[in-house]
């Protein structure tokens, strides 16, 4: 029997650049992701205080963040919008 030689096509330049581009947004965007859902936690944590100061600065911080997000392409419109209301809810109650 006759082998069969599996070959290999090489990667074209720009398939391998778009990985790398992809990486490079893939962990930017996870960092950024972080970076919001820690703003979220300390948010939360100011509520169980009821500290109102607080509540209000850290809720600025996290709308800021969220409509930053939604600038740079990181979260869809209405997730932000969303997120925003319920925690606003959350100040008002």
């Amino acid at each position: 029997m006759a082998e069969d030689k599996k070959t290999v096509k090489a990667r074209r330049p720009s398939a391998l650049k778009r990985d790398l581009q992809s990486d490079k947004r893939r962990i930017r965007n996870k960092t950024y992701k972080s970076t919001v859902s820690s703003a979220i936690k300390a948010f939360e944590s100011s509520v169980a205080l009821k500290d109102t100061a607080a509540m209000k600065e850290k809720l600025n911080l996290v709308c800021s963040l969220m409509d930053k997000g939604v600038k740079k392409g990181i979260f869809p419109k209405n997730k932000a919008s969303r997120t925003k209301s319920n925690l606003s809810v959350k100040v008002s109650a």
